[in-house]
């Protein structure tokens, strides 16, 4: 049993609100686990959430994919039970449990009343350990995957969004999308989710939270019993991720697609990881960019003045590598070019020009006024202590966060956007049909 220390309880206050060290367990196995936990005894129940250090990064070119088909299949059975026991199992006490994949990650997560922990647990050790990938349920699992890769296909705002990321990360595994294509999932055999299974799960780098109305000492006793004991000597270290390379003028891919009547685009380029020094200024100008109030400049541009989008946005992404920094928006085809010219026109003033103090008082207030609102159910809960593990953040990052805010500068916004977006290096992706320009 691993040796773990139970914090005091937090004295009142608002700023004792948020999490903290004094209210967050964190026990580290000796197998390697990470383990996080925060009582929340308003609810009677609890949630798990957590990852594992394998996902599409690991994927063979002629099999991508293959990371988030083995996460998916993970619950089709397992050594000591089939699909249907599992399902009924949960469905008998309105429990949930499910795991997909993703880039860097397999995620997986749960939720159920505190006295059906014990089984919850249990559910989940077995399909991380001892999947048992049944043929039968391979195959009825791929054809949901190929059903939702023929979705995509016809999806104007996902194609446009692959587009983008295939010219951006050119050179990158970013640009490959971790639910493959048809001919890549078509290629998946059993045996190859077994020995994907075999060797990258395992618990270096798996960090699990257990949040609601449990005690933090019995959530990481119940962790242990169930997974403490998991070794694979044989698992991979993360693949290092190497540079993104700048596009070196505003490259356009048009993504023809019949029989649509609305055209979605994204402009933008790579923006920063999570751990970078400048992403809470970045997403702090991102919000003026085209999130806050009614998609901030960006809305009150393309889609308030001109009338011209039926949605426009930025998004800033970032995690381990660096996520994509873009506009969104959903147009009519004939008026692609104009919309474009205005999401220029706006990028380009954002990068030349300081946001004015009004915009970042607004959207300071704005972050951290909205930051209890994420504690509020414990799959708020859990996710934020999944956040701060994986990062790395440190657990005062949310008390120390109203501070970090306060302490962004006008400056300090300007400097984020000129050094990720410039206005005559940007993807411009377009995907619809009867598009101007992309003949």
């Amino acid at each position: 049993m691993p040796h773990f220390s139970i914090p005091s309880q937090p004295a009142s206050g608002v700023g004792h609100s948020l999490p903290g060290p004094e209210d967050i367990t964190r026990v580290q196995l000796p197998n390697g686990i990470v383990v996080l936990s925060r009582p929340n005894y308003n609810s009677p129940s609890v949630v798990i959430k957590g990852s594992l250090a394998t996902g599409g990064l690991f994927d063979p070119d002629d099999k991508l994919g293959l990371a988030d088909f083995a996460a998916s299949a993970l619950l089709r059975g397992t050594a000591r039970r089939t699909f249907q026991q599992i399902y009924e199992s949960l469905e008998s006490v309105g429990a949930s449990l499910g795991a997909s994949g993703s880039t860097h990650t397999t995620r997986f997560g749960g939720k159920a009343l505190v006295e059906d922990l014990d089984m919850l647990m249990t559910l989940l050790a077995e399909a991380l350990r001892q999947p048992a990938f049944p043929q039968e349920q391979i195959e009825r699992l791929r054809a949901q995957l190929l059903t939702s890769l023929a979705l995509r296909a016809q999806d104007t705002s996902e194609m446009a969004s692959l587009a983008f990321d295939q010219v951006i990360y050119a050179s990158h595994p970013y640009r490959r999308p971790e639910d493959g294509y048809p001919e890549t999932i078509q290629a998946i055999r059993r045996d190859d989710l077994v020995a994907f299974h075999r060797q990258h799960f395992g618990p270096r780098g798996m960090i699990i939270v257990i949040a609601g109305a449990v005690d933090p000492e019995l959530a990481v006793e119940k962790v242990s019993q169930a997974l403490g004991d998991w070794q694979n000597p044989d698992q991979p270290e993360p693949p290092a991720l190497p540079q993104v390379q700048p596009l070196q003028a505003n490259t356009w891919k048009c993504v023809p697609i019949p029989g649509k009547s609305q055209a979605d685009l994204v402009i933008g380029a790579a923006g920063p990881s999570r751990n970078a020094e400048d992403y809470l200024a970045a997403a702090l100008g991102n919000s003026v960019l085209g999130q806050f109030g009614l998609m901030g400049r960006i809305g009150a541009s393309v889609r308030d003045k001109a009338g011209l989008a039926y949605y426009a946005a930025s998004n800033l992404g970032g995690g381990p590598g660096p996520g994509p920094w873009d506009v969104s928006a959903g147009v009519d085809p004939k008026d692609v070019p104009a919309v474009i010219d205005l999401i220029l026109e706006e990028i380009g003033r954002f990068v030349s020009e300081p946001i004015s103090a009004e915009e970042l008082t607004d959207n300071q207030a704005h972050f951290i006024g909205r930051l209890p609102f994420s504690f509020e159910s414990n799959q708020g809960i859990a996710s934020a202590l999944l956040n701060l593990e994986r990062y790395q953040l440190g657990l005062d990052y949310y008390r120390r966060f109203p501070d970090r805010v306060n302490a962004i500068t006008v400056e300090d916004v300007l400097q984020a956007a000129r050094h990720y977006l410039d206005s005559q290096r940007l993807c411009i992706a377009v995907a619809g049909e009867g598009l101007p320009g992309c003949d």
